[in-house]
């Protein structure tokens, strides 16, 4: 349903966004974590599960809190672009982005002409209110927000083009592809790995662009925002109730343990 864009409200104020992962494809979960007062939710659909129908299930559920919803599509795809925009999402993270040509596509993918190329049925989707939002194609096109995530070494070769996209609003740091793009999966902390990073960020803020990424092994969110990060994702809905689990069994076991020694005991 349309409503003025508050994630792009509160970068354009210069404030800083850290967000958590939506990836274990529950609306429950979603709707719970909205409600605990992140800047963003990022409901993964790269990684995460789900189709079309999933996403608009997830964005209802967090709808229903005060947090806003970016939503990471599978791929820079313009059908799959149309179709969740359609839906309602208003802010939308495209993965690997590679080349001014396919940043150029992505942003397009997400616009109605003349700035770009999504395909209209305004009158009738989600998105409009179902058609009762007046002027909804010109709101829509002002409300959008853009996120291009750069993840291999060949996009930093091109990160200065890229930033200059016209539309392009966030230019996300996917860290961890990036050192796999280099021969360093899950070293995300070498030093070649984090020069890229660097000239990464460099060229981002050259371009007067929002910079984002993750934290990681070296980078925790509070150094990446000391360093001019704006949008940090954080923890995943996944591994927060993993890790929750994994406490609440791991002091069980050492109480009953415990109490088992103290009764052989005697």
């Amino acid at each position: 349903m349309f409503s003025k864009n508050r994630l792009k409200e509160r970068l354009l104020a210069g404030q800083p966004a850290y967000g958590c992962w939506v990836g274990g494809g529950s609306p429950t979960t979603a709707e719970i974590l909205g409600h605990i007062g992140f800047d963003f939710l990022l409901a993964d659909h790269e990684h995460g599960i789900g189709e079309t129908r999933e996403i608009l299930e997830t964005l209802r559920a967090i709808e229903t809190t005060p947090t806003p919803a970016m939503v990471r599509v599978p791929w820079n795809d313009h059908v799959f672009l149309k179709r969740v925009l359609d839906a309602g999402v208003q802010s939308v993270m495209i993965p690997s982005v590679e080349t001014a040509e396919a940043a150029r596509a992505a942003v397009a993918a997400c616009l109605y002409p003349p700035q770009g190329i999504r395909g209209y049925a305004a009158g009738v989707v989600r998105a409009s209110t179902f058609g009762l939002e007046p002027d909804y194609i010109h709101k829509a096109n002002q409300q959008m927000l853009i996120a291009l995530q750069v993840e291999s070494h060949v996009a930093v070769a091109n990160i200065a083009e890229i930033a200059a996209t016209p539309g392009a609003d966030i230019i996300f740091i996917g860290v961890n592809d990036l050192a796999g793009s280099i021969g360093r999966l899950e070293q995300t902390d070498h030093a070649d790995v984090q020069e890229l990073v660097r000239r990464a960020e460099t060229a981002i803020r050259a371009a007067g662009k929002i910079l984002g990424t993750v934290p990681h092994a070296g980078a925790s969110a509070r150094d990446l925002f000391a360093r001019g990060h704006r949008v940090v994702a954080g923890p995943h809905d996944v591994a927060l109730l993993r890790d929750a689990a994994r406490a609440v069994l791991d002091d069980h076991r050492k109480a009953t343990g415990a109490a088992q020694d103290l009764a052989r005991a005697y």
